[in-house]
């Protein structure tokens, strides 16, 4: 508080100005602080470094809580303290020092005689400001000065005396400027000697625990996520949280009403709208309520929406005022959100149906030197749907649409387009949404009249002619995956061609910016190969993807090849490889709600397969199911195809050969049927009839299929076997092995088969040599199907010597055999899809122990909702669904 001067008695003060007027009191005593002020001890450590330095400012926007500050910080000093609010700062230099001299009188601090207040409201004499500053020179102790509301002294000449005085005062007195706006001093100077103080807007504002401690000042208590809203919201405004806080109050749901309150309907708008928006010039206040519809602007896209030229000087000099204008850099700023709020509701007011018309100018304006994203969002608000649709085709952004990252936005964005208008550009995103939902004739059709519209757009010398390359190479994307979809090979390499084309006439940088358009159109290229059986060419374009950078909007292209790829490894008999693939393909492909999702489904799929080889159904079954979970309800055909063959190995390996039959006769729609796709779906069917004792109809079966697909030529030869015919079976056989190198899953089946052969014909030696071989071989891969499958006579067969010291501990109980560990009489444990992290261990050891989801999470100090996600994880990592089955399983792996 305010003490006497220790240098002698109080004079008797004057008590009017030179104008004559009297002093109002409320200028010269300190605010008292509410009940519920809340005192930051960061803020009043960083003000006691104001004792010092000469000169402290403390700036801030309006209702930042400057004043309040101050105030109670200079209520706990021991030495005077002169306080001045300047109202009256604006009527003249003679009046302001008649005010800061009675400050200083009713502070304690008496100047000597000759020190008289100014005669003029509009002068001050030199010589009076010199006495006063050796006056203060002489003080033992300094006074500390505080003028409130500074902002309102922009008279240069009351900032030149001032900085003298305080110059020629030294130790005897600090200055405390509370000011909206940047002092008229020579800060430059005290910042470079370390000679100021200063208390800026960002840090005044409220942290969120200081805005909790507020609100519980005002008697509501909320989470924590729900103050960090508010704060946000906010921006940690001191007035805001105070209003927002004495408004909640009143109402019946506190939490609700912080939460959705609308800002132009409470006192926060008068504060504002009083304080701030009032102050400015109409230009200037016509300006902020164009602004208000823009996430942030830059003086050119400012200048767009007023058809001005002075934004730029404007938008500094509001920002400089601390007038609620942010500076982000780099000439960009942006308004308070509650601002920004409240001239949203009056422009609508005030200028009905301007709105609409400022959004499709910043759209237009934004498309060529904005994100994609503001663009499209100021677009849709206009309705200009031509705009927002040439703005995703022109930016080569429309793979977007499938990559997961931006889907449901864009999907989102999009569904309020109506029929109207028609273009190249709106034809194409419709198609885009219609082929990501595989309603694949619509999407056709809509690609056909991109195509014509784009055809009269192809003349020479246009000056768009870098959009039109952009939307004829969105367009190619779009045929490649119409042709996926389809299973047209033709159609998606000419698509492939034309995009190859393409790529030339579009600007590199959209190409570097997309990646997931080329790796897209691969990945389609890629797959409808598969499809038509070329396995190289196939393998080329696939690796090519996964190859390639890792980007994040290219992820899930990665996700489906790697699925792609051990799918061909698995068609062509290798399913160690196909296995290490498709775990790689599960592990990148853990994301939901991606429109078009085969990558983890056809990974599953393929995990699936190879555990029904490994004759390992329940994990068989697991994966199956997580395949139907992951995958789209209507994927390509290779998925489809895919599904129907593991679905009937699965039963068939369970005996159930009718349900496996039925399985396989599903019906793939496909333009161009797929060799493979054909050869697998009979070899299901075959080995089916051949379970139910029909060779007859089984041999028929692979008879109609391509003679050169091993699956069914080995297939043909077991039912040639069964019904008796020997040497048909291995002429059959010898057509195998010119046919390149089908991996183990196909040879250990074929030597089975030859083995059974030589049996029949009396050639037992060439027979154990033929087991033995496939033993070798399976070992390696732990393919246990084909042997259960291979019929009665092998039974004897693996318990004779050599024999059974080849089949011990991974085919058929025993001591483990070397790098197959396994306990007698046990298989040997089946392994993980991905390691357990350390935390999954943790979890499933109190699993183990019987504790429940709430014991875990108390006990390793986390949230139950994390203890569930690791759970999830594990599960899924185990190929279990159930926590008895997870504790199983780990112990099995030697895990727990």
């Amino acid at each position: 508080m305010a003490v006497p001067d220790k240098n002698g008695p109080v004079p008797t003060a004057p008590h009017a100005d030179p104008r004559g007027d009297p002093f109002p009191r409320t200028q010269f005593a300190m605010p008292a602080r509410p009940p519920t002020f809340l005192r930051r001890d960061r803020l009043a450590e960083h003000l006691d470094e104001a004792l010092l330095t000469p000169l402290t400012v403390v700036g801030g926007a309006a209702g930042a809580g400057k004043t309040m500050l101050v105030a109670d910080w200079a209520a706990a000093l021991d030495g005077p303290v002169a306080w001045l609010t300047a109202r009256a700062a604006d009527k003249g230099c003679g009046t302001f020092w008649a005010c800061l001299l009675q400050a200083l009188r009713l502070a304690g601090v008496a100047p000597p005689i000759e020190v008289d207040a100014p005669a003029e409201a509009g002068h001050v004499d030199d010589a009076l400001l010199t006495r006063l500053a050796v006056e203060l020179s002489a003080r033992d102790a300094p006074v500390v000065v505080v003028i409130d509301e500074y902002d309102r002294a922009r008279d240069p000449e009351i900032a030149d005396q001032l900085e003298s005085v305080l110059r020629y005062a030294g130790r005897g007195m600090r200055l405390v400027l509370v000011t909206r706006t940047e002092p008229l001093l020579p800060l430059h100077r005290y910042r470079a000697a370390g000679a100021v103080t200063e208390i800026r807007n960002d840090e005044l504002a409220f942290t969120s625990g200081e805005a909790a401690a507020l609100l519980t000042l005002h008697g509501l208590h909320l989470p924590a996520d729900d103050v960090g809203a508010l704060v946000e919201r906010t921006r940690g405004w001191a007035a805001g949280l105070r209003l927002s806080a004495l408004a909640a109050q009143g109402e019946p749901d506190p939490q609700t009403y912080l939460k959705e309150f609308e800002a132009d309907r409470t006192t926060i708008a008068d504060f504002l709208v009083a304080e701030v928006l009032k102050r400015q010039r109409p230009e200037t206040q016509d300006l902020l309520l164009r602004i208000s519809i823009l996430e942030r602007c830059c003086p050119d896209l400012a200048n767009a929406l007023t058809e001005r030229t002075d934004a730029g000087l404007i938008l500094t000099g509001l920002h400089r005022e601390n007038a609620f204008v942010e500076y982000l850099g780099h000439a960009w700023f942006r308004l308070h959100p509650l601002f920004g709020e409240i001239l949203r509701a009056r422009l609508r007011v005030c200028a009905p149906g301007l709105e609409a018309e400022l959004h499709r100018r910043a759209a237009h304006w934004l498309r060529g030197c904005g994100s994609l994203d503001e663009t499209l969002g100021h677009a849709a608000a206009a309705g200009d749907w031509e705009c927002a649709a040439g703005a995703v085709v022109g930016d080569l952004a429309i793979g977007e649409i499938f990559t997961g990252l931006r889907s449901d936005d864009l999907s989102e964005l999009f569904s309020h387009m109506g029929p109207e208008p028609r273009s190249p550009a709106t034809d194409l995103v419709r198609a885009a949404r219609e082929l990501a939902r595989c309603e694949v004739e619509r999407g056709l059709c809509r690609l056909e009249r991109a195509a014509q519209g784009l055809a009269g757009k192809n003349g020479p010398g246009e000056d768009d002619a870098p959009e039109v390359a952009a939307a004829q190479l969105s367009r190619a994307l779009l045929e490649a995956l119409a042709a996926r979809l389809t299973g047209s090979p033709a159609r998606a390499e000419l698509a492939a061609r034309a995009a190859e084309r393409l790529r030339c006439e579009v600007p590199g940088r959209l190409l570097d910016a997309h990646p997931e358009l080329t790796a897209l159109l691969l990945t389609h290229l890629g797959a409808t190969r598969l499809w038509a059986g070329r396995f190289g060419d196939a393998r080329a374009a696939l690796t090519t993807v996964v190859d390639s950078r890792r980007a994040a909007s290219t992820a899930q292209a990665r996700e489906e090849c790697l699925g792609h790829l051990a799918l061909i490894d698995y068609l062509q008999g290798w399913p160690d490889r196909a296995e290490r693939k498709a775990r790689a393909a599960v592990m990148t492909g853990d994301r939901r709600g991606c429109p078009l999702e085969p990558g983890p489904g056809l990974g599953y799929l393929v995990l699936a397969a190879v555990a029904v080889d490994r004759d390992e159904l329940d994990r068989a079954q697991a994966f199956l199911d997580a395949a139907a979970d992951a995958s789209h309800p209507m994927p390509d055909p290779v998925v489809q195809a895919g599904r129907a063959i593991v679905t009937g190995r699965v039963l068939l390996a369970r005996g159930e050969t009718q349900a496996a039959l039925e399985a396989v006769e599903r019906t793939v729609v496909a333009d161009v049927a797929s060799p493979w796709a054909e050869a697998h779906t009979a070899s299901v069917a075959a080995a089916a009839h051949l379970a139910e004792g029909r060779p007859e109809t089984a041999a028929k079966l692979l008879e109609e299929e391509p003679g050169h697909e091993p699956l069914c030529l080995v297939g043909a030869a077991q039912a040639e076997l069964a019904a008796g015919r020997p040497g048909p079976a291995v002429a059959l056989l010898d057509r195998v092995r010119p046919q390149g190198r089908p991996g183990p899953a196909v040879t250990v089946r074929a030597a089975l088969v030859r083995a059974q052969a030589a049996g029949a014909s009396g050639d037992f030696a060439t027979q154990r040599r033929l087991v033995a071989q496939a033993l070798r071989e399976a070992r390696r891969e732990r393919l246990r199907r084909p042997f259960h499958e291979a019929g009665p006579w092998l039974r004897p067969l693996l318990g004779t010597v050599p024999l059974s010291a080849l089949a011990e501990g991974w085919l058929t109980p025993g001591p483990p055999s070397p790098g197959c560990p396994a306990r007698p009489g046990e298989r040997s444990p089946l392994p993980v899809v991905e390691e357990l992290s350390g935390r999954e261990r943790d979890v499933l050891r109190r699993l183990a122990e019987m504790m429940s989801t709430e014991q875990i999470a108390a006990d390793l100090c986390v949230s139950v909702n994390t203890v569930k996600t690791h759970l999830k994880s594990a599960y899924r990592k185990l190929a279990v669904n159930r926590r008895h089955d997870a504790v199983h399983r780990a112990r099995e792996l030697g895990l727990l």
